[in-house]
């Protein structure tokens, strides 16, 4: 027996790509590798405890969610999460790029971030989501 899917508001992990996008651009103009790091840490959450206690996650249910209305469209958590699981690699090359003297690679492995986070935040095309659906299509499933 499984466990239904858990679902997300299709507007939450949008919000949380222009809050993303906002964070890493900064960090971009500034070239701080701490930057980055605290937008590891926040992809980190999302991705291994889940989009419910991710920050951006948690600030769009308590405070903006309420706003915008009831729900419309759900979406399975699983791929937003493995997005998060990707930026956080991409965050922690970027951090670690800039923090250990390597300003280049800290700011393309940051500038890659940022072009995923504008791209899903600005028409919510997810790269991350669609590598997740490729991976799973790919791989033979679980018995």
């Amino acid at each position: 027996m499984t466990a239904a899917p858990r679902l997300v508001d299709v507007r939450g992990p949008r919000f949380a790509a222009w809050i993303t996008a906002v964070v890493l651009a900064v960090s971009l103009v500034l070239g701080s590798g701490s930057l980055v790091a605290v937008q590891a840490v926040v992809f980190a959450v999302g991705a291994f405890a889940g989009l419910r206690y991710a920050p951006y996650g948690a600030l769009f249910r308590v405070v903006v969610a309420p706003r915008l209305g009831p729900v419309r469209e759900r979406e399975p958590e699983a791929p937003p999460r493995f997005a998060q699981l990707v930026g956080l690699l991409f965050a922690v090359v970027g951090a670690a790029g800039y923090l250990l003297g390597a300003p280049v690679l800290g700011a393309v492995a940051t500038g890659f971030a940022l072009v995923a986070a504008l791209l899903n935040a600005a028409t919510g095309f997810c790269l991350g989501c669609e590598l997740y659906l490729i991976a799973r299509r790919a791989l033979p499933a679980r018995a």
